[in-house]
């Protein structure tokens, strides 16, 4: 499908084969465009001056849209086109663009038809002269949205370092949040409201990460519960316990239980 896709958009380009501008390509003064996809005598963007590609449509769709490539040189340029993270199919695979010229080739993104729906990432990249342009693509995949997130393999380590895992369970792009709690003998002794992550994760990732506990307690029993929540997604939690006894915490459970045990003698003594 992809190839068939391919060979449309060329034919519609009009383009002979290889080397060839894919589209029109008219002389035009150079391009304006995001500074991080234009390198010295040459530039990548999707048409329009647009920062990124953006497709949606169904699982089984091919969408389609048209790369802009512009020589502000003073020679021909041979630009080599690929995609990554995505099926695309191009008019050409490469294209010799006439100095100070611009050439629109246009190209093909095929949707798997097991593709679930929700956000999907890839690029499309133009590399030429000995360097790169990367210009992100964006699909969405309609259908029903599921926003699902869950907290796995709590773990209390002796130093006090919680360790997780957050994983992606539904089908988009979910940006974390995080509050943990720990309750111990006596009441609490963390309390650490929500707060973002600086992470993203996509459907299906996960993530492992830790959460400082610089102070944990020198001698208590606890249970520590970590709640991560997302926009869209149903709060999540999990839980597991630990027991703390450094030897400083035991020192003085120690020199407690010998002066409550000198208090109790005394007493005894004084009622004989």
């Amino acid at each position: 499908m992809a190839r068939a896709a391919a060979a449309a958009l060329l034919a519609a380009a009009g383009t002979a084969g290889p080397g060839a501008a894919a589209a029109a390509a008219s002389p035009t003064a150079p391009a304006p465009g995001p500074a991080r996809t234009a390198f010295a005598g040459w530039s990548a963007e999707p048409a329009a001056g647009r920062p990124y590609v953006y497709l949606e449509g169904a699982s089984g769709s091919v969408l389609q849209d048209t790369l802009s490539v512009t020589n502000t040189g003073a020679r021909p340029l041979t630009v080599r086109l690929s995609g990554e993270g995505a099926s695309i199919a191009f008019a050409v695979r490469s294209v010799t663009v006439p100095a100070r010229t611009r050439a629109d080739v246009p190209f093909a993104v095929t949707v798997p038809a097991d593709t679930p729906p929700g956000d999907h990432q890839g690029s499309v990249r133009a590399g030429a002269a000995g360097r790169e342009t990367v210009v992100p693509l964006h699909l969405r995949v309609s259908g029903p949205r599921l926003a699902a997130l869950t907290v796995e393999d709590v773990r209390v380590e002796p130093s006090g370092t919680l360790r997780y895992t957050l994983v992606n369970r539904g089908n988009t792009v979910l940006a974390p949040r995080l509050a943990v709690r720990a309750e111990g003998l006596l009441g609490t002794v963390l309390d650490r409201p929500e707060r973002p992550l600086p992470l993203v994760l996509r459907p299906g990732e996960r993530a492992t990460r830790t959460e400082p506990w610089p102070d944990p307690p020198a001698l208590d029993s606890v249970t520590v519960r970590l709640t991560a929540g997302a926009p869209g997604a149903a709060p999540a939690s999990a839980r597991a316990d630990a027991a703390f006894a450094s030897p400083a915490g035991v020192g003085v459970l120690a020199a407690v239980l010998l002066a409550a045990a000198g208090t109790a003698t005394y007493a005894i003594r004084r009622r004989r």
